[in-house]
């Protein structure tokens, strides 16, 4: 049986995924409209996507009449809604890719309205969106999203970031967003990271002595895998990062998940079996941020708390109210990470 038509689970997974559309900036009256209507987990994408089209008609009509900031806000409510239509191990994959497309392009015209100095950074398995601040010639944070995220979804924190002066890549690695169709999911994403940074060596206006890392559920993991092993960041954040998975514990949203992006059980199950920080975690000198939600727990994942206990130069944000992305908690934990990147990457 596929996790979609799973009996009784519609009402859980809507209860469990609104904090996370909140986090993401979906506006949560809406979600509760869009999500009551729903007769199946089946309908998801679908009346998701209906309404990220929506927002992007709007925006087509507002910039055809000049409407130059309503059209540009639009779009991202347009890119949040077609992102956040893909969260779940659905088994139209060609449909979950059209949707990560639409999620894409939606966020391309969105900051050619809003943000037009912004560029497109992608090379060898990633591609993102190069954001700056007012003034040029600052640090630059790279954000990673997690197993079913994207470039899309982290508006707050990249907004929190660039209101302090700091430059933002928001990416998509392999078997992630607008990549997941294309390839799989890499354990070794430090190597993506290192790409990463390499191509940025062609914009000017960013000081690249300044660079951090933050990563978001399996992006936290990716996160510790990039400061034990590259030497360019000054710092890093994992937020809500697992430890280590253990495959006969996940839960079948996970375990589907995985399966989908890896191509298959064993990939998948292979791929977890990577996920264990025990011996890295020592390795890890620079700076380095965990941001835990008390209410996170996700049978077969081992939280990252763990990982603070055992990098020599980590510190523990623990919010015993947050559940999983902390998007019970924003206030808490968002303004603190910000600063404490912000101050890491001073002059």
């Amino acid at each position: 049986m596929s996790f979609v038509d799973t009996p009784g689970l519609l009402p859980a997974f809507i209860a469990e995924t609104r904090p996370r559309a909140h986090g993401a900036g979906l506006d949560l009256y809406e979600y509760d409209r869009v999500t009551g209507a729903l007769g199946s987990l089946r309908d998801w994408p679908a009346a998701f996507g209906a309404v990220g089209r929506r927002y992007a008609a709007e925006a087509g009509i507002a910039a055809a009449q000049g409407r130059t900031v309503t059209a540009g806000g639009a779009y991202r409510s347009a890119a949040r809604w077609f992102h956040a239509a893909g969260l779940m191990p659905h088994p139209d994959r060609a449909g979950a890719a059209r949707l990560a497309a639409e999620a894409d392009e939606a966020m391309r015209q969105s900051l050619a309205l809003l943000e037009p100095e912004a560029a497109r950074v992608e090379g060898e398995g990633f591609a993102g969106w190069l954001r700056r601040p007012a003034e040029s010639g600052g640090p630059v944070v790279l954000i990673v999203p997690g197993m079913d995220s994207s470039k899309e979804e982290f508006h707050a924190l990249a907004d929190a970031l660039l209101a302090r002066g700091i430059a933002v890549l928001a990416i998509d690695g392999p078997g992630q967003g607008v990549l997941a169709a294309t390839s799989a999911p890499e354990p070794d994403y430090h190597r993506v990271v290192g790409r990463a940074l390499d191509a940025l060596a062609a914009h000017d206006g960013l000081d690249l002595g300044r660079t951090a890392l933050v990563g978001l559920s399996l992006g936290g993991y990716y996160a510790a895998m990039a400061a034990a092993h590259e030497p360019r960041l000054r710092a890093a954040v994992a937020v809500s990062g697992p430890y280590r998975l253990d495959w006969a514990d996940l839960v079948p949203f996970v375990t589907e998940t995985l399966g989908q992006r890896c191509g298959g059980p064993e990939a998948a199950r292979a791929f977890a079996d990577r996920l264990d920080l025990t011996g890295l975690a020592p390795t890890i000198t620079l700076p380095l941020l965990v941001v835990e939600g008390g209410e996170d727990r996700i049978p077969g994942v081992t939280n990252a708390t763990v990982l603070a206990e055992h990098a020599p130069n980590a510190e523990l944000l623990l919010v015993p109210h947050g559940n999983h992305l902390l998007g019970t908690a924003l206030s808490d934990w968002l303004p603190a990470t910000a600063d404490w990147l912000a101050a890491r990457l001073a002059r």
